[in-house]
């Protein structure tokens, strides 16, 4: 079977927006690790722009989707919410800050 590679997968992860941002989790900067282990399932640390986002469970469920759908030689997608170290705008993608208006 064909190992998944690290591009598909962040292209996978392009692919899911915060319903309330118009910026994928990517761009935003909500990525803080993704390992490809040698079963082909795949971890992700990822993290949300306020611990008490109402959508984290959505946002998780979207990424496990996102994954399988557009890398399906991935067995097994595991995703880790943490809030250490805190989200803040400085992870963000220049491109997701001159969307925003903040450049």
């Amino acid at each position: 079977m064909e190992k998944p590679s690290e591009e598909k997968i962040m292209s996978a992860l392009k692919m899911c927006y915060d319903p309330e941002i118009p910026v994928n989790i990517v761009d935003l900067g909500l990525i803080y690790d993704l390992k490809i282990r040698d079963d082909n399932s795949v971890y992700i640390k990822m993290t949300l722009t306020a611990p008490g986002c109402p959508v984290g469970f959505f946002l998780v469920e979207q990424v496990k989707e996102a994954v399988k759908t557009m890398c399906p030689s991935v067995t097994r997608v595991d995703v880790d919410l943490v809030f250490d170290p805190p989200w803040t705008p400085d992870r963000m993608s220049d491109e997701a800050k001159e969307l925003l208006g903040m450049l």
